[in-house]
């Protein structure tokens, strides 16, 4: 059914009102994007429709280039552009006209008196912020000039009014409104501007959100160790999970604002969609994985490393990998610094079962060779640095969060103290360094052994260091023999230290710094074990 009233553009104060079913015809509409994809198009189906066009600026060129015909806002207003264009649509002849109730005999009244004009369609895409704020060679003054007002004035006065009015800010959206308009002989639904109108609340609170964040950072410098008053993320849902944790738990996976890789937005290839545990895995071997320049594999379950190694080759670092701890491995996931390689993909498929492989990429043959598994899943992210990534840590606690910067300290050979009387040897310290990597990424209480660039043993997530170290030990076995060990903390006594050295271990890193150092130095000492100290702890809880 068609509307029950009509609008006639020399009967200003006339507005379309819905139908019994909701339907809206669009009669007017206001045309301002900032990103003109598929503007053109939306157009030329709106005046197929008999709509009259009200543009601004470059929307105004692109579509009287293109042989539409639009009405410009300074023609409707009879005021210009002003301050270099800041000032355009902050007109009553324009939000009268967006905001006006066709309901309402006081509003209509008005609207005659003043001679406004309804709109039933508002088109408009911000200008955008994030790329100045994303940029970090864009001065303050380039931010700030790129913080729209008219845009989120008009989007919100439209969303506000949607009982009659369709706002469309996302052009991923043109397309449902354009089958509306042809479905519906050019009339809107209130169920689709009621859900476009949610939309377009969320874009602008994520907009104001990211101007927000922004000038604080800049505003606020280190106050507080660098955070902000008020923290504002902004996430988008990317999809909804099939559960959580455990089938009665729901899940979603929501995606950063942020330039950098996100695991949200990587490339899956083959098997089912991945699960909230599957992810989880994901994000800890991902972190792990970035954190080394040599070719590297790490093989995870459930969110805890169970085999790592480096390489002078993808299919070797992985094989090494898997050796730590072949029987945990199974129904693991690996993830990779390196594209996989053929090698690499008969290694994989050689061995036992896995849940997920992520990597910078896959060769063709490689992804060809493993497809024919059809239940494991190939996540591909285009590339394994997180320099560029959120590096805030969150974690929910009840009633807020806990944020901590990324764990990101390095450690060289030439930053470690030697605390015992003898030194460890040039392979011991390249060994050293590197299962120090290792055990920042196992949860704590943890501990380490790697022999050449491998860890043989994970001790980690033990309520006591010297359990710890016997879970490794145990995970070991005899590869103890001749292994370093590593740890995330300190030992708060000599009977872990004591337990490694009895299983054969010949150097040891940590941080150092406990009351009883001098008890643990001594039993180093007295068993002619090295031990080096760096300083700083890695607690991963």
């Amino acid at each position: 059914m068609n509307p029950t009233a009509t609008f006639d553009k020399k009967a200003p104060g006339m507005t379309s009102q819905p139908s019994p079913q909701g339907l809206v015809r669009v009669r007017r509409a206001v045309l301002s994007a900032y990103d003109k994809t598929g503007i053109v198009n939306f157009a030329r189906v709106l005046k197929q429709h008999g709509v009259e066009i009200i543009s601004t600026g470059g929307t105004l060129k692109a579509l009287r280039d293109s042989g539409i015909e639009a009405t410009s806002v300074e023609d409707l207003t009879g005021v210009g552009s002003m301050f270099d264009g800041r000032v355009k649509t902050l007109h009553p002849t324009m939000m009268g006209g967006i905001l006006a109730r066709p309901d309402n005999p006081s509003d209509r009244e008005q609207m005659r008196e003043h001679g406004i004009g309804s709109f039933e369609l508002v088109i408009v895409n911000l200008y955008p912020f994030s790329k100045a704020a994303d940029d970090p060679d864009a001065t303050l003054a380039d931010a700030i000039e790129l913080i729209d007002v008219g845009g989120p004035s008009m989007i919100r006065a439209a969303a506000k009014n949607h009982a009659t009015v369709a706002v469309v800010c996302d052009p991923t959206d043109y397309a449902t409104v354009i089958d509306e308009l042809n479905t519906h002989d050019g009339q809107t639904s209130l169920l689709t501007r009621s859900r476009l109108a949610a939309k377009a609340f969320s874009i602008t609170a994520a907009y104001d959100a990211k101007i927000a964040s922004h000038l604080m950072s800049r505003f606020e410098g280190k106050e507080a160790g660098g955070f902000p008053t008020v923290l504002i993320p902004r996430f988008t849902r990317m999809t909804s999970l099939r559960y959580g944790e455990n089938p009665h738990q729901r899940a979603a996976i929501y995606a950063a604002d942020d330039p950098g890789p996100s695991l949200a937005r990587a490339k899956v290839h083959g098997g089912k969609e991945l699960s909230y545990n599957n992810l989880n895995d994901l994000d800890a071997a991902w972190r792990m994985a970035a954190d080394f320049e040599e070719p590297f594999a790490a093989v995870f379950k459930h969110a805890s490393p169970c085999g790592a190694a480096c390489a002078d080759n993808i299919r070797d670092a992985y094989q090494a990998a898997h050796d730590t701890d072949p029987l945990s491995a199974y129904g693991g996931i690996v993830a990779f610094n390196r594209r996989v390689d053929l090698a690499c993909a008969k290694a994989l498929d050689e061995t036992t079962f896995l849940e997920c492989i992520l990597a910078p990429g896959f060769d063709v043959d490689a992804l060809e060779l493993l497809s024919h598994k059809k239940t494991r899943r190939y996540v591909e992210v285009p590339t394994m640095s997180l320099k560029g990534a959120l590096r805030l840590r969150m974690r929910d606690v009840v009633g807020g969060l806990l944020i901590q910067t990324e764990d990101t300290a390095d450690v060289k050979a030439g930053d470690v103290r030697v605390a015992t009387k003898k030194k460890p040897t040039d392979a011991e310290i390249a060994s050293l360094l590197l299962g120090r990597i290792m055990v920042k990424h196992a949860k704590s209480n943890a501990i380490v052994l790697v022999r050449g660039k491998a860890a043989v043993g994970f001790g980690a997530g033990q309520t006591s260091r010297v359990d710890a170290v016997h879970q490794a030990i145990t995970k070991a076995g005899e590869r103890s023999k001749g292994a370093v060990l590593a740890s995330d903390a300190f030992f708060p006594m000599a009977d872990g230290v004591e337990a490694a050295i009895k299983a054969g271990v010949t150097a040891i890193i940590q941080p150092g710094g406990s009351k009883r150092d001098p008890e643990v130095i001594a039993a180093c000492d007295a068993a002619g074990v090295a031990m080096v100290f760096t300083g700083i702890r890695n607690f991963r809880h």
